[in-house]
């Protein structure tokens, strides 16, 4: 079923008639010298953050995410019709559909050498499950999850799941990737420290310089499979010998480096430098997902003042989804304002419960309800990165929105990747907490109740950052995957927004596209739930 249909759309921007080229900065230039050992075609690409967290399970990150989908390779993956097909392993389900027996296809390799064995992917799966929401969803209805051998993993189901396949399969942010057992084996609130995969592309740790610069090469070993690409399905074919990802955080530079040749891809450029790259005919515009995203606020319910649900739903009141994303993306081409928590234009879209101001905010209605709620001038203590575009603005604008309604707001200047450590944090204000943080999340990460991590209402034990407790929530959403129609699934989708907007769980701020910068010595982009660079060939 093909859920997702476009959704912003308008007319292009007009080209810019002259192209300004500033003078290149030397920020990060230095670093994209060809290094003399490294022979052979090398795709430069500058991502959307520097990347510093490596663990894809422990983290939200999309960078990271990103990091993940070049090194390692899951059991099934998903298609573009968002169907899931076999990738490591061919997959049989029994006629009850409480057992699900997959196979290890031949050839599969870590990138030490030593071959995957049913075993690793057991203990991926189960350290996966203790992080994702689907994931943990999934275990609460399996009986047993086991290695019945070196190819073999059988998973037993006490009662129907009907979502498995999709779970296993599923794509973006905290990716069932498979890893070796003894990595796997870390626990899941620690982070690993080895980078063995056994997807298109190796980890270079020697070349390693945290947010600075990230390499990596081609695995010679791997056996891709035949099926043509389509999103993170099918072959996974390498043909450039090594990606380098170069962390340039001041954009105008990035995109000087890619008018000059300097680099091939630009991940995340601003939408109001766009003309800019328009002009060049030797660059072109990549949307690289086809699904928007969707931004977002998140509130810290632990401790005051948003451990009061008549303050958390002042401060939604106050946050106007235009104005947040006039700053954020500029172009109306490339935004929307949008109240459903699954995303617009997709099947479980609905606005129930939302405020009817969303898109504008009412700071009238904010005063009155903080007031009412007795607000005694806890100080809101906001995350702000300053390194990454697609967050930048949010604080900024939702700052003076909680001004404006009477909120007292702290601001504190970090780098995204602190920000993505720091959220972690359960600790009071006065310790190191936080108050409200935003992100961004692309459509199939949101579109469900099972995978939207903001509805995981499990608290402190295994909840979104945040920690809402909800056990309502959590009902609903076994009632949703036990649904059997797509309307029995909707009916049940709109009253848990219901109940999250009424806990104001969290505050759905519009849905955006950036699309990536790419020369046009590359060919082969495939579009998919992340930046991916398998099938990619650059012409010398």
């Amino acid at each position: 079923m093909n859920w997702f249909k476009t959704e912003v759309s308008g007319p292009r921007r007009k080209a810019l008639k002259t192209l300004t080229m500033a003078s290149v900065l030397a920020l990060g230039l230095s670093s994209l010298a060809p290094a003399a050992h490294a022979a052979g075609t090398t795709i430069r690409a500058v991502m959307h953050s520097g990347l510093r967290v490596l663990d894809p399970i422990i983290t939200t990150a999309h960078i990271t995410r990103n990091h993940g989908y070049m090194i390692y390779d899951t059991l099934l993956s998903m298609d573009a019709n968002y169907k899931p097909q076999p990738q490591m392993a061919e997959y049989k389900v029994s006629d009850d559909g409480l057992t699900y027996t997959l196979t290890l296809r031949d050839g599969l390799l870590w990138h030490d050498g030593t071959p995957v064995t049913a075993e690793d992917c057991v203990a991926s799966l189960k350290r996966w499950a203790q992080r994702d929401t689907g994931g943990q969803m999934l275990m609460d209805y399996a009986e047993s999850l086991t290695a019945a051998d070196a190819k073999t993993i059988v998973l037993k189901l006490k009662k129907p799941f009907g979502p498995t396949l999709e779970m296993l399969a599923k794509p973006s942010s905290v990716v069932p990737f498979m890893m070796p057992k003894r990595i796997a084996e870390t626990p899941a609130s620690e982070s690993i420290t080895d980078q063995i995969g056994s997807g298109p592309f190796k980890f270079v740790k020697a070349e390693f310089q945290p947010g600075v610069k990230v390499v990596y090469e081609k695995f010679d070993k791997y056996v891709p499979r035949k099926e043509p690409p389509s999103w993170t399905a099918g072959g996974k074919v390498a043909y450039v010998d090594r990606v380098e990802w170069v962390n340039m955080p001041d954009a105008q530079t990035a995109l000087n480096a890619i008018n000059n040749g300097e680099i091939d891809y630009m991940e995340a450029p601003p939408v109001d430098l766009l003309p800019l790259a328009e002009a060049n005919p030797d660059i072109k515009k990549f949307r690289w997902t086809p699904l928007n995203t969707q931004t977002m606020g998140q509130m810290n319910v632990l401790y005051p003042p948003f451990d009061n649900v008549k303050i958390r739903r002042a401060a939604m009141l106050a946050l106007g989804q235009n104005d947040v994303l006039a700053a954020l993306i500029g172009n109306p081409e490339y935004f929307a304002a949008c109240p459903s928590m699954y995303g617009c234009g997709v099947p479980l879209s609905t606005d129930a419960g939302a405020p009817k101001t969303f898109a504008t905010g009412d700071i009238k209605a904010a005063q009155a309800l903080l007031k009412e709620a007795g607000y005694d001038g806890t100080p809101v203590v906001i995350l702000q990165p300053t390194d990454v575009i697609t967050v930048a603005p949010q604080p900024v604008v939702a700052a003076q929105a909680l001004r404006n309604a009477g909120f007292k707001v702290t601001l504190q200047p970090m780098d995204w990747q602190t920000l993505v450590t720091r959220r972690a944090s359960q600790a009071p204000l006065a310790e190191g907490g936080w108050s409200l943080f935003f992100t961004n999340w692309i459509g199939a990460e949101v579109w469900t109740p099972l995978v939207n991590p903001m509805l995981n209402t499990r608290g402190k034990k295994g909840g979104f950052f945040g920690w809402l407790d909800d056990p309502e929530i959590i009902k609903m959403r076994e009632e949703f995957a036990a649904a059997k129609t797509l309307d029995e699934q909707k009916a049940v989708a709109t009253k848990i927004q219901q109940r999250a907007y009424d806990d104001a769980a969290y505050v759905p701020l519009g849905s955006y596209y950036i699309p990536a910068l790419y020369r046009t010595s590359l060919s082969g982009l495939i579009q998919g739930p992340a930046p991916l660079f398998w099938n990619i060939k650059k012409a010398n």
